[in-house]
């Protein structure tokens, strides 16, 4: 990817700045629900006459000094910057999904507040706004984020994340948790169908049945294709 942009650069305005989507590959956000999107994108300044292509993507913005960084050898949006591209883009979900990730490794919610503060009108505004309050940077992944938004807008009360139980047969982490009601939500991702993190779920599932604990798995086919199940599933666990 990097010599990609590289190459876009070299015909690219000289103040063209890596943003959107390009800026969050570098700065190594996975960003769920999207099509693929090769192409690179580039913010230039708003009166620039530079057009799109079919190996770029070009947003007119303007940028501050301090909206813009050098990483890998190109002048990149910063991470909250970035984020306040990208609620102009991408759903909700994927937005939750980047938001807990930028929480994770590259700011706090006080940069992204200023962020928006910045930038307080136009699109993505109102999403950036629903978003931040539910951000959680104890998310572990891209599609823990969406079946998190998913409940959240469902009206499902706020789980502890990555709770840790204790049982007489270990020690166990949940992804979500309703501890005074013994629920337990697990988002199962590709990794859980390989044979010995498979064996490890069913030994760690049965501990925590026994336990007393309701325990609910989901995998992407549910949350994506059938996500009014999984919620009325959710709310029947919880006595709603």
């Amino acid at each position: 990817m990097t010599v990609r942009i590289a190459a876009v650069l070299l015909t690219a305005p000289s103040n063209a700045v890596v943003s959107h989507v390009t800026a969050a590959m570098i700065w190594g956000l996975a960003i769920p629900l999207q099509p693929d999107d090769s192409r690179v994108h580039l913010t230039v300044a708003t009166g620039s006459a530079v057009r799109g292509r079919d190996d770029r993507a070009i947003h007119r913005s303007p940028l501050t000094h301090a909206e813009i960084v050098e990483r890998l050898g190109f002048r990149l949006t910063t991470p909250p910057r970035t984020w306040r591209d990208l609620a102009a883009v991408l759903t909700p979900p994927a937005l939750l999904a980047v938001t807990d990730q930028l929480l994770a490794h590259w700011c706090d919610t006080a940069d992204l507040e200023a962020a928006l503060r910045l930038r307080p009108s136009g699109r993505g505004s109102a999403r950036a706004r629903a978003v931040l309050p539910v951000a959680d940077r104890r998310s572990e992944s891209p599609m823990e984020s969406v079946l998190r938004w998913l409940l959240h807008v469902a009206g499902v009360p706020t789980p502890e994340l990555q709770y840790v139980i204790r049982t007489a047969n270990g020690e166990f982490r949940a992804d979500f948790a309703w501890p005074e009601l013994k629920v337990i939500v697990e988002f199962d991702g590709a990794v859980h169908r390989e044979g010995g993190v498979f064996v490890r779920d069913l030994r760690r599932q049965n501990a925590l049945v026994a336990a007393g604990w309701t325990v609910l798995r989901f995998s992407g086919a549910d949350v994506l294709g059938r996500p009014d199940e999984v919620v009325a599933e959710v709310l029947r666990a919880l006595g709603r």
